[in-house]
């Protein structure tokens, strides 16, 4: 999974990069702090692999990974070229969804590019760009295919489309607010937009704020804005993120307690990023390595297979599956086994979060 960190500059976006990922990426009170992309990679906290660890004593535990990209801020006329433009537009289009930092709390030492905050109106500047810079690749790619219709009837139907898509971006609404047959939707992965990618808007408060989340009056707006077009809202302080990266697990749950909190910034992150891009995690475990595996959900156990070696989805002969929590409830893979929850599925199943797995194969 890869996650784009956007926004307005000076809306806390590189302090939140360098506490999820203590990369260091710099930091500083004025615009365009941020040129090229910082690159952060971070393990997915994952409790689970800890406990399997814990029964199966293994040579090494490997996680699953989200890379967190921290992209220049944005500001009005950034499709156009204005600021750092056109090439943070391109950062965006090669991530997976997109992490819109929107600045929620006054701090008069820290300058506002707008004079004063205002969540919705900052959202709306940046979703613009990213709808302009989308009606400028529709309308290319609909003049090349009507010219290339005359040889091609059967392009019709991409035209249809790529009206209809022109037509919504126009009404200032982004792409992945219009309704779409499944066809339309295969349509719409080859045009490679931006405003097709999901979105989590992170409101970030401050430190003073962390208490009184709940009464904050600007999050609410910025909470129907986002249900309005199918986004999703995490409240997080990247000041608070700075201070429990500095800590070790033990000193990380004392502190969230002390502020009453249940889970971290990231921890946030990553259930809603797999919610939005439909993603789960299978888990192997063994003497060798635990290990979790992302995969979409609605993933057929070969195809899972897959995601190990090519030579386990080409060989697939079945899947020896017992859920997580069976697991662990029985203390040991014997005893889940003795007591039939191991099951042997084949190449239809689907698989489920938690499945810890073994494949069969043969190549």
């Amino acid at each position: 999974m890869k996650l784009g960190i956007v926004g307005l500059p000076n809306v806390g976006k590189s302090t939140l990069f360098n506490a999820i990922t203590k990369a260091g990426a710099e930091c500083a009170n004025y615009p365009f702090c941020t040129i090229e992309p910082n690159i952060g990679v971070v393990a997915v906290p994952d409790e689970r692999l800890d406990k399997l660890a814990q029964m199966y004593n293994p040579l090494k535990i490997t996680p699953a990974i989200i890379e967190f990209v921290d992209i220049a801020g944005l500001v009005k006329g950034a499709s156009r070229g204005e600021g750092l433009g056109n090439k943070f537009l391109s950062h965006i289009r090669e991530v997976d969804a997109i992490l819109h930092v929107v600045r929620c709390f006054e701090d008069g030492n820290i300058i506002h590019v707008d004079g004063m905050i205002g969540p919705v109106r900052d959202v709306e500047t940046i979703s613009l760009e990213l709808i302009f810079a989308d009606l400028e690749l529709v309308e290319r790619r609909l003049d090349r295919v009507k010219k290339m219709l005359k040889g091609d009837k059967n392009l019709q139907a991409e035209i249809t489309y790529l009206e209809k898509l022109l037509a919504h971006l126009e009404s200032g609404k982004p792409a992945r607010t219009l309704d779409m047959t499944p066809e339309e939707k295969e349509m719409a992965k080859g045009v490679f937009l931006l405003t097709t990618k999901p979105v989590i808007y992170g409101a970030n408060i401050s430190e003073d704020d962390i208490a009184g989340a709940a009464n904050n009056p600007i999050i609410p707006e910025l909470e129907a804005f986002a249900e309005a077009e199918g986004s999703e809202v995490i409240v997080i302080c990247a000041k608070i993120e700075e201070e429990i990266a500095q800590l070790d697990e033990d000193e990380k749950a004392g502190f969230l307690e002390d502020l009453g909190l249940t889970e971290s910034g990231l921890d946030q992150l990553v259930r809603t990023g797999y919610k939005l891009l439909g993603l789960i995690s299978y888990l192997t475990a063994g003497p060798q390595e635990v290990r979790a595996w992302t995969i979409e959900n609605g993933t057929r156990a070969p195809q899972a297979a897959g995601k190990i070696h090519t030579d386990f989805e080409k060989g697939f002969i079945r899947a020896e599956i017992v859920a997580y929590n069976d697991l662990m409830a029985c203390g040991t893979y014997s005893a889940a086994k003795e007591k039939g929850l191991v099951r042997s599925e084949g190449k239809e199943y689907v698989m489920k979060d938690g499945d810890v797995t073994l494949f069969r194969f043969n190549v």
